[in-house]
């Protein structure tokens, strides 16, 4: 089968491996599309294990089953979790099922950047979900994404009296403002891309501010005079993080979303968040509920799935993938469907 190989984010080949052997309780699913993550972009943290194939936001469609498999038939489309918690360990019974051991070692085989993938047995019980015959497999590519924003929202406790600030319009962000708006907060929104903010403005931003501007001045300006309430970072940019940190206003939460590079450190005003009495959040992946949550809001039109989609490339374009998505290109969701010639 073909696959798209990682080395970089410059140099991504199209090369053949066998297709997968599945054994027993395991499935063989054919990829009919997998989208690009800014993760996928992390080049500090994926070079080191390259090469290998990448893309954990799939759908597709059973072409095997392994002995003992039930709940699922050949031909039906679905959508598989790449990394699943084990859903009994201290970490999942207190909620922080994205920081089980499980989850940090489980993941379907090779990557979704292929012809097709093997699903091992704990992925097919606990991480793979019908496809409800509403969603396309395009849009089947958004759920893992929206499954980690709603797992991030519900950490902030994000609710309709809230102002909510989302610094970087990218794809994540444009997933937290459709949701914030969604959930009835009020939206502000930022970036340093005309594109994404327009972008931004279009997916339901009540307001945008550039991101060369002064955030907060803007945000107190926008906002009847205080700052966000809650603030989601979606970008790992040190200037971005330093932003952020000032625009919260006294009893808020900052939540972030994205990460900086590994050893990077960003000064906390530690005195000032106490006094203030302001939450410093994190939230990483998804666990098996976001993704029912996710799956339902997709399926109600709650988020706009398709309309994000700007680029569908085949399975040799993987390469032109990397470079728009990494050039800054006018781009928000690039699908990849490896099944085309």
């Amino acid at each position: 089968m073909r696959v798209a190989m990682y080395y970089n984010n410059r140099d991504v080949r199209l090369e053949e491996m066998p297709v997968p052997a599945i054994g027993e309780r395991e499935l063989l699913v054919r990829v009919r599309a997998s989208g690009i993550c800014g993760s996928d972009l992390m080049e500090w943290y994926r070079v080191k294990k390259a090469p290998l194939v990448l893309g954990h936001e799939i759908a597709g469609e059973v072409a095997a089953l392994g002995a003992g498999v039930e709940g699922f038939q050949k031909g039906d489309r679905v959508f598989v979790s790449h990394h699943v918690p084990c859903m009994s360990c201290r970490y999942c019974r207190r909620g922080h099922a994205s920081v089980c051991d499980t989850l940090r070692q489980t993941r379907f085989d090779p990557g979704g950047f292929a012809e097709y993938i093997r699903v091992p047995e704990i992925n097919v019980r606990l991480g793979t979900f019908l496809l409800p015959e509403e969603l396309s497999f395009e849009e089947g590519t958004f759920i893992e994404p929206l499954g980690c924003v709603v797992r991030a929202q519900r950490f902030a406790r994000l609710d309709s009296d809230q102002t909510v600030l989302v610094i970087g319009s990218g794809i994540a962000g444009l997933l937290q403002i459709q949701l914030a708006r969604h959930k009835g907060a009020r939206v502000l929104a930022t970036d340093i891309s005309a594109y994404h903010l327009a972008a931004a403005r279009e997916f339901g931003a009540h307001e945008v501010v550039h991101g060369d501007e002064d955030v907060p001045n803007r945000v107190r300006e926008l906002n009847d005079g205080r700052l966000a309430d809650l603030v989601i970072v979606c970008t790992g940019a040190v200037a971005a993080a330093n932003q952020a940190l000032r625009s919260v206003e006294r009893g808020g939460s900052l939540l972030f979303f994205a990460p900086t590079a590994a050893g990077v450190t960003v000064p906390l005003p530690v005195f000032d968040y106490w006094r203030d009495e302001i939450s410093v959040l994190t939230s990483y992946a998804a666990s098996p509920g976001d993704i029912a949550e996710s799956i339902e809001l997709l399926r109600a039109g709650s988020v706009r799935a398709r309309d994000m989609i700007t680029h569908r490339l085949g399975l040799a374009e993987t390469a032109r993938g990397f470079e728009l998505m990494a050039g800054g290109a006018a781009a928000i969701k690039i699908v990849i469907d490896p099944q085309r010639p």
